[in-house]
């Protein structure tokens, strides 16, 4: 009696040939391609694709012009001349200290 567990050589290349057999009758019997929808895939896949460009542009000068407006503010901050008296002090630590606060 043959066992099924330990096939020989010879029916393991035959399952193969006829899996492979099989395989290759499902792939022949697929359809052909449709020209008309392949020219509409690729021309929603432009449209996406230059969507997402102008996306990515505008953001991108969104950016950068929120990094000029925070360079302006930091230059602005940079040019406002430290005080010198103790009341003058006193005065920018607590608008730090409300600034601070208000961020959060």
């Amino acid at each position: 009696m043959k066992s099924n567990h330990n096939p020989s050589l010879e029916d393991r290349l035959a399952g193969a040939a006829k899996s492979r057999q099989k395989a290759l009758d499902a792939l022949r019997s697929k359809p052909p391609v449709d020209e008309k929808v392949v020219a509409a895939r690729h021309e929603a896949r432009l449209k996406r694709d230059a969507a997402h460009a102008e996306k990515r542009n505008a953001k991108s000068t969104e950016a950068a012009a929120a990094k000029q407006a925070k360079a302006h503010v930091a230059a602005e901050a940079a040019t406002v001349p430290a005080p010198s008296t103790g009341a003058e002090l006193k005065a920018a630590r607590d608008a730090r200290y409300a600034a601070r606060k208000t961020r959060k």
